[in-house]
């Protein structure tokens, strides 16, 4: 086991990271002022409360209150520890770690066995199949893909390959690469036996199964030959430390640009659809991995996609841009896909699509049979997913006699009352009554009873989430935690008390220029607050941890914007880096150049010089601090005065007020000459 990462190179992979093109991987960000925003990778969300600020190597969730730098994005994302986060980012970067033994004190080159292990193992692993796809024994594979009408430079681009039928090739070539059992029965490449371990695809053609970054997590594997041990048609790489086949989608790393691009994803139910869409055009293909489309998945769509709403509201429903096409077959198991599908999110579901091509042709054989003219016609004329699952039930029915009427009504009423938009509900049982010839109230009586029956709650897409109602004060020897959780809820979800509190405003925004815009204050005026001109408590204490860090960053010093927030975050210990973290990922009110915009995604960058509005903003909020302390030293003198009788000391606070207000004065005056400037 490797020691501990040498410091220096922990630094130097945090600068090398570029936090925008991370967690561009998984979310679509969109420029929000000085920074990003999107929807978060860590909760379901349907409007973004994400954002990033590339230029100084922080992110922040307002919506589940996660946060931190690009290792903390690493850790959230891939389950790991800030070790395993390390490797992977560095991997990234193609840097080298050192590790220090602490008891010798030498250094020597990463060799652990951790996540980063199992992806070079699978990399390892798909070279291998690749490689032996030309062999003697891989014939019946390449007769397969040519009979799809895959060429050879299809299959690279794709990176079909091909597991011998042997049964321990893989192990020895991994072996002989340096790897162990361990690592391969954990990356899914290999299983224990009686007489040890042996391969896990044998006689299959394989298909890498990518994530958003190109790393092989799995495989999936084709069945060739009759003598196969294992039945199944299809088989996939088991659930690891890497793979878990509810999260993944296959040619989600070819297809994720178009689908940022185009707003649009096509759900395919084998690998070499997805091929086939891809050559035939259409790019933006996924196919999942030995289980039905669910909800992960849906997540995973959702942020690639990107909601489109305009203000508050949510566009949801058949959009020109947005939406997600099923190809489901025409058979029954397509039928019982689509209703599957009917339990994903409402608002998902309103921007969901089906292509049911003629036969029940899935792409690869619509491609083989009509060209790729046709798989493109497939998808642009997809039929919304409401409207296919209720005409597929409706049209079992000969509906031009009573009894089809009475049967169509009967099987479609549990369809539509599964709908859980009321609006929708409503809407489709109106246009499936006039499709049957039944009236309006039979079916919608129907309906209502069918929802009562399957308990379906009434909801409203268009509408933001409920708030989070208080815990029941019914619950009984409730323990500290607990009672705390129950006083926050209540304060957070009364409604008696909803006052702007300007003062928690403007101290908020200055800390957040202070953290990220920290040359725009001017040194002289900066120098004159103190920890007096904070009421909040919390920003009161970050600004003593301002000066615990030496206060603002000298004029000319060398210093990147991490590096200066990652000071703040140390010199505000565990209890405020939370808060130091989301200040530096907060929108500030500030617009932004466009260029200055492209260039946030080059990564961590130097601190930078102000822009003027920038400069005038902070010198604003400066200004309100320090003319709202005067103030509040006037009124707490003027109190005080009250109290004591006529003589010196009076007429020496008088003369404290006189200094009071004319330093508001030169306030003004600073203000007042730095606009003219």
């Amino acid at each position: 086991m490797a020691g501990f990462v040498v410091k220096e190179d922990i630094e130097k992979v945090r600068d090398m990271a570029n936090l925008y093109d991370i967690v561009s991987d998984d979310v679509t960000l969109k420029s929000s002022g000085s920074q990003y925003t999107g929807l978060c990778p860590f909760h379901d969300e349907k409007t973004p409360s994400f954002f990033v600020n590339p230029s100084n190597g922080f992110w922040h969730c307002f919506g589940c209150g996660k946060s931190g730098d690009v290792f903390d994005y690493v850790q959230e994302r891939e389950g790991v520890d800030f070790r395993e986060a390390l490797e992977i980012v560095a991997d990234r970067y193609h840097y080298e770690l050192h590790y220090e033994d602490r008891s010798t004190g030498k250094r020597k080159p990463n060799a652990g066995v951790t996540r980063s292990r199992l992806l070079e193992a699978c990399a390892e692993a798909q070279k291998f199949f690749v490689s032996q796809l030309t062999s003697k024994d891989a014939l019946k594979a390449r007769q397969l893909l040519d009979g799809r009408k895959f060429q050879r430079a299809d299959c690279e681009r794709f990176g079909c390959g091909y597991a011998p039928r042997g049964g321990s090739e893989l192990v020895r070539y991994l072996s002989s690469k340096g790897f162990t059992i361990d690592e391969m029965v954990g990356a899914g490449l290999a299983r224990m036996g009686t007489n040890g371990p042996y391969d896990y695809f044998r006689g299959r053609v394989t298909w890498p199964i990518r994530d958003t970054t190109g790393r092989t997590l799995g495989f999936g594997a084709r069945k060739l030959f009759d003598d196969d041990r294992i039945n199944a048609k299809y088989i996939n790489t088991p659930d690891t430390k890497l793979y878990h086949k509810n999260q993944v989608l296959y040619g989600i790393d070819m297809a994720k640009e178009s689908i940022r691009k185009t707003h649009q994803i096509v759900i395919v139910e084998g690998y070499t659809d997805v091929m086939a869409c891809h050559l035939s055009g259409v790019t933006t293909a996924v196919a999942t991995c030995g289980t039905a489309f669910g909800e992960e998945h849906a997540k995973i769509a959702r942020r690639l996609i990107a909601d489109e709403k305009l203000g508050g509201l949510h566009l949801v429903g058949p959009m020109r841009r947005s939406r997600i096409v099923f190809t489901f077959d025409g058979d029954s198991a397509g039928q019982k896909a689509a209703l599957h599908a009917f339990g994903l999110d409402g608002q998902f579901l309103t921007q969901a699509f089906v292509a049911v091509a003629h036969d029940g042709l899935d792409p690869c054989d619509l491609r083989i049979q009509d060209g790729e003219d046709a798989v493109r016609s497939l998808i642009a004329d997809a039929r919304p997913l409401y409207d296919f699952v209720i005409d597929t039930v409706v049209d079992r029915f000969d509906t031009q006699y009573a009894a089809g009427k009475v049967g169509a009504e009967r099987a479609v009423a549990p369809i539509i009352a599964q709908i859980r938009d009321i609006s929708l509900q409503h809407q489709y049982t109106r246009q499936t009554a006039g499709h049957i010839g039944v009236p309006i109230d039979d079916l919608n009586a129907a309906v209502i009873r069918e929802r009562a029956r399957l308990g379906v709650r009434d909801e409203d897409i268009y509408a933001q989430p409920p708030q989070r109602q208080p815990m029941s004060q019914r619950q009984a020897q409730l323990d500290a935690a607990q009672r705390y959780a129950v006083a926050r809820s209540n304060a957070e979800n009364q409604h008696y008390w909803r006052v702007d509190d300007t003062v928690f405003m403007t101290e908020q925004q200055f800390m957040g220029v202070v953290v990220q815009i920290p040359r725009a204050f001017d040194p002289t005026q900066f120098g004159n607050i103190t920890e007096r001109c904070f009421l909040t408590p919390v920003f009161r204490s970050l600004f003593q941890a301002l000066e615990v860090a030496g206060g603002l960053p000298a004029p000319d010093a060398q210093m990147t914007q991490s590096a200066w927030v990652g000071s703040l975050v140390q010199a505000a210990g565990p209890e405020l880096a939370p808060v130091v973290q989301e200040l530096a990922a907060m929108p500030l009110p500030l617009s932004v150049d466009p260029q200055a915009a492209d260039a946030a995604k080059e990564g961590v960058a130097p601190l930078r010089s102000p822009s003027q509005q920038e400069a005038s903003y902070a010198r604003q909020l400066l200004v309100n601090l320090l003319d709202a302390d005067c103030m509040r030293r006037i009124a707490q003198i003027r109190s005080r005065m009250k109290m004591l009788p006529e003589g010196d000391e009076k007429f020496r606070l008088l003369g404290e007020i006189s200094r009071i207000e004319q330093n508001r004065k030169q306030i003004q005056d600073f203000v007042f000459n730095s606009s003219v400037r």
